[in-house]
């Protein structure tokens, strides 16, 4: 977004002082009070985090200069730096997000002036993530400018991009029944004010863990819970890794409900409980956790990672298995001896899916 948008937004936008008037009605008024002091803390939290991505973007690309702008000279830089940054202070700082901060410099250089904590409709740094995927600088601009001026949350951005909202605004004759259906199939996305509070990013900015579920139901949190206790005492060399691990794409974040490491097998295994029946979708999500940890995780000598997909519905409980192709003879061989047979995880999942219902009802 061009800077003198970016500055009269905030020149029409109040200065982020909490809200605190008062009505005939109590808890309307509490409720404006505590969501006007979560805004003014998104405000602030988002408007240091933009700005320490755009400063660490431009402080690297003016060293990569010295580098006559070599691209191999470039990567090693930032190579060791992530390194470097990583030991120091943890997540955030791998290669990955350290060349995005580069670009996002590159991408947005007047931007620094205008992220300001008094703007309510300053995009957040999640926001920008999903804009750099947008090579077409006009089109970035344009979304840009719709996001912050409409509100968008970063599902809507990240949406109306992987649609392709703005090329098919501009080749639609009458817009209007496209802004119609982009808003509607959008609005579950708007209603969501949690979205902040619920960013890994914020979380790993703040210092805070990011691996936690904000959208358990009580359920799962107990089968999850039990089947953590369950799995360990099998004492067939299990681990316990993390719940809730969070495991972040270009595009989406996703969390792995349990992960574990079997040091007899020598590999990771994924553990996730769908409280519906199984879907091709799951299944090609499971096979995805799989190849990212495989990728991410698997160190020298350790073997395929294996999922583990577990399904709660009412009228079949269910667990299968995922694997990287080409490897179905190793699974069938080795590792259905030391993990827990279908029979075991659906007898468990039953065991604790009574033992809600009876806690519940008394």
């Amino acid at each position: 977004m061009p800077e003198n948008e970016q500055m009269q937004l905030l020149k029409d936008r109040p200065d982020g002082i909490i809200d605190s008037t008062s009505t005939d009605d109590l808890l309307h008024d509490l409720r404006g009070i505590i969501e006007s002091a979560q805004n003014a803390a998104y405000r602030a939290v988002n408007a240091a985090l933009v700005q320490r991505n755009w400063l660490l973007g431009r402080r690297i690309a003016q060293e990569e200069i010295k580098g006559e702008n070599r691209a191999e000279y470039g990567a090693e830089i930032i190579k060791k730096l992530s390194k470097e940054l990583t030991a120091e202070y943890g997540k955030g700082f791998d290669y990955s997000s350290l060349y995005k901060f580069v670009r996002f410099y590159r991408a947005f250089p007047q931007i620094l002036d205008s992220a300001s904590p008094k703007s309510a409709s300053m995009l957040s740094w999640t926001h920008y993530r999903v804009l750099l995927q947008v090579e077409d600088s006009t089109a970035r601009d344009w979304y840009a400018k719709e996001a912050a001026g409409q509100a968008w949350s970063v599902r809507t951005l990240q949406r109306n991009v992987s649609s392709q909202y703005y090329y098919r605004l501009l080749k639609s004759q009458v817009k209007e029944p496209v802004e119609r259906e982009m808003k509607e199939r959008t609005a579950p996305y708007q209603a969501d004010k949690l979205e902040f509070i619920k960013n890994p990013v914020i979380a790993e900015f703040l210092g805070m863990t990011a691996d936690t579920s904000f959208s358990e139901t009580e359920l799962e949190a107990s089968i999850l819970s039990n089947l953590q206790k369950f799995l360990m005492e099998l004492g067939k060399g299990y681990a316990f890794v993390a719940r809730q691990q969070h495991i972040r794409t270009e595009k989406e974040d996703y969390y792995i409900d349990l992960v574990f490491y079997n040091y007899i097998l020598k590999c990771f295994v994924l553990v996730d409980l769908k409280t519906s029946k199984v879907t091709h979708q799951d299944v090609g999500q499971m096979d995805m956790y799989v190849r990212m940890y495989d990728e991410r995780k698997r160190g020298e000598g350790d073997n395929p990672t294996i999922g583990i997909i577990l399904c709660a519905d009412t009228d079949e409980d269910i667990a299968r298995y995922s694997i990287l192709h080409g490897n179905e003879q190793l699974f069938a061989s080795k590792y259905k001896l030391y993990l827990p047979t279908e029979e075991e995880l659906r007898a468990e999942i039953e065991t604790q899916k009574a033992l809600f219902y009876l806690q519940k009802e008394n």
